[in-house]
């Protein structure tokens, strides 16, 4: 919700291409261990190329998707800058060991009190651990964390840990307990 993707980019390359390229790349036998930190993103990228038959076709399509650019949305930042200076603010995200690299990129290295990757923590949502340990680094109790996430099944593991969840479908739905 805080990084938005490029998806007709991403369209276009896999119609360009011919090939799946987003339910390969996010088939779960290849995105957890890149998630869960146990390969690199360039071990998932090539696994993907591989899932898709290798060659150099695969290859250069994987490439063009690994590029698809990224941004972040603007009024979800200055809605939870907002809101920072009140409580602390921690990113709970998938990613893979790339994330700091994009973080970087988006200018967001150092905007949250504590960013807790997948990658790094080997444990991914909806894995009631992640939200443990963005609680204990939020310094608070899980029932006064606020988790956001465009995924319901991910807010849903929050909530079963006394979390309050709320589903993200639009800024609106931040703005309404943020705002």
């Amino acid at each position: 919700m805080l990084r938005l993707f490029d998806h007709a980019a991403q369209a276009d390359i896999e119609a360009r291409y011919g090939l799946p390229l987003m339910k390969t790349a996010l088939d779960p036998a290849l995105i957890l261990p890149a998630t869960l930190g146990q390969v690199t993103e360039a071990e998932w990228l090539e696994s993907v190329v591989v899932a898709l038959g290798g060659g150099e076709r695969a290859r250069q399509a994987v490439a063009e998707f690994a590029q698809v650019r990224f941004w972040v949305d603007e009024e979800v930042r200055a809605l939870l800058a907002k809101a920072q200076q009140h409580v602390p603010v921690v990113i709970v995200t998938n990613a893979t060991d790339s994330l700091e690299q994009h973080l970087d990129l988006m200018g967001l290295t150092y905007f949250a009190d504590d960013v807790v990757s997948s990658a790094r923590v080997g444990v991914a949502k909806p894995d009631r651990r992640i939200y443990e340990i963005a609680a204990e680094r939020a310094g608070v109790a899980p029932e006064r964390c606020l988790f956001v996430d465009d995924r319901l099944q991910n807010v849903e593991a929050a909530r079963s840990l006394g979390m309050t969840g709320v589903h993200y479908r639009s800024f609106q739905d931040l703005a309404a307990v943020l705002g």
